[in-house]
This record gives C-alpha cells, sequence and structure tokens, in this order.
C-alpha cells in the first residue's frame, strides 16, 4: 500500500516507538560500558597476580576471571535484546515487492512484538500462544504494519499494568491471528465508529483516527482477509485477523 495516509500514519507509528527504541537500546549498552570496565580492571590484575603465583594469588585470580566470566554471560543478554530490536526495524522498514510471498507469519508476528515491546517499557505482561503454521502468502511488511497498530493501540488502551495475549491459528486454509488487551474497552459509540478515518479516543497528539482504518485496507483489499474485534468496557478488546494461506488469483 504506498497511499500518502498510510505512509504518514507509518511513519508517525514508528516516531511513537522512538523513544521506547532508544530506551531499549541505552540501557543494555550502559550495561555493556560498565561490565566492560570491570573486566579491564579484572584483567589488570591477573596478570601481576598470576605472576605472583602463590596459592592466595592464584585464588584470587581465578575469581576475577569467574567475574568474568559472569559478566560476558550478561553482556550476551544483553547484545541479543539490542539484536532483537533492531531486528525488528528491520523487519518494519522492509519494502514488499509486486507480488505477495511465501513467509513465516509467526516469526514476523514476534519481530514485531519486540519492537512493540518498547512502547509497553516493562509495565505489560505479554502472552503468547502460536499454533503451527504452513508458510502464509501475503505482503508481510504490511501485515508487520497492521499488527504493529493493534498492538500498539493495545498497550495504549491500558492504564497501569496490564496484559496483552497474542495467539495464532490454522482455520482450514485460513491463518487467525488474534490480539487481546486487558485494557479499557470501547464503548458501543466508539465500536460503531472504530474503523472510520479519522476517528479516534486517543488525546490530542497521541492518535491520528489512521490505523484501524489502513489496517482493515490492508487485511481485506490487499490479502482477502478480514478484520474484526469485539469489546467491552473495563474489561479489555481482543482484535481478530484471518488471512488466507494462499492468496487468489485473477483469471488470465
Amino acid at each position: 500500500m504506498s497511499s500518502p495516509a498510510a505512509e504518514l500514519h507509518q511513519m508517525a507509528a514508528v516516531g511513537r516507538l522512538l523513544a521506547g527504541i532508544v530506551h531499549e537500546i541505552n540501557t543494555p549498552l550502559g550495561s555493556i560500558f560498565s561490565n566492560n570496565e570491570v573486566m579491564l580492571r579484572s584483567l589488570d590484575m591477573i596478570g601481576p597476580l598470576l605472576a605472583e603465583g602463590t596459592p592466595e594469588a592464584l585464588a584470587r585470580a581465578g575469581k576475577l576471571v569467574a567475574t568474568c566470566q559472569s559478566l560476558g554471560a550478561v553482556d550476551r543478554i544483553a547484545c541479543e535484546r539490542i539484536r532483537a530490536v533492531i531486528r525488528g526495524l528491520k523487519t518494519l522498514s522492509r519494502v514488499d515487492g509486486a507480488e505477495p510471498r511465501r513467509v513465516d507469519l509467526n516469526l514476523h508476528l514476534m519481530d514485531t512484538l519486540k519492537l512493540a515491546q518498547a512502547e509497553f517499557r516493562g509495565r505489560i505482561a505479554v502472552e503468547t500462544d502460536l499454533g503451527e503454521l504452513p508458510e502464509v502468502e501475503c505482503y508481510p511488511q504490511m501485515l508487520n504494519q497492521v499488527f504493529l497498530n493493534l498492538l500498539v493501540n493495545a498497550g495504549q488502551a491500558i492504564e497501569g499494568e496490564g496484559r496483552i495475549a497474542v495467539r495464532t491459528r490454522l482455520e482450514g486454509d485460513t491463518v487467525h491471528i488474534s490480539i487481546a488487551d486487558s485494557g479499557r474497552g470501547m464503548t458501543p459509540e466508539a465500536q460503531a465508529r472504530a474503523f472510520e478515518p479519522g476517528f479516534t479516543t486517543k488525546p490530542v497528539g497521541e492518535g491520528t483516527g489512521l490505523g484501524l482504518p489502513i489496517s482493515r485496507e490492508i487485511v481485506e483489499e490487499k490479502h482477502c482477509g478480514s478484520i474484526d474485534f469485539e469489546s467491552r468496557p473495563g474489561a479489555g478488546t481482543t482484535f481478530h485477523i484471518r488471512i488466507p494461506v494462499q492468496q487468489k488469483r485473477s483469471a488470465p
């Protein structure tokens, strides 16, 4: 999809995540730099201790080596965290070709979820229940945008701590993706206008009112699928996306 509204909305969605993404990267980077200083000081001490060669010196050198190993393991976790954020950004920014392609939709969903978690800042527990799926023929970058829209909306609907549950299942020749949140839910009036372009219940500056209309266009018009939801005020919202495993071909 290349409409100006869709491109502007995607830019706005990514822009809202940038502060969280910077935090997600800076935190593990700070840990790596701090650990690196400790490891360098430890290595400087190990040489003289080994040269001294006394049992006490060797024992102390062994403890310093163990410390370095422990910090190295922590740094590995920090690097994996940074890589997960970068992978999510790369997935989101990838441009789809003219034709759909077969992808592991669970993998794309998880990559987008890792990116969205920068928005959640640890206040939201995410539960995943991903079923075994065949490769799905689709425009993955477009669906990544849908997933990001719904996940960010879910996070913003939760005040304080809460929960988001992501589930995938194969239903015949269709993949069913559900994203449920424990947020404030929608009133009947808001539900009736949810897919209306420009409508938003978010404060000024937080919502464009384009996320759901664009998501419906991507799912229904680009993928011949369906998107709907169920919601109750105070009891959260669940969105259901259904995408055919194989796209229909136009008759020649």
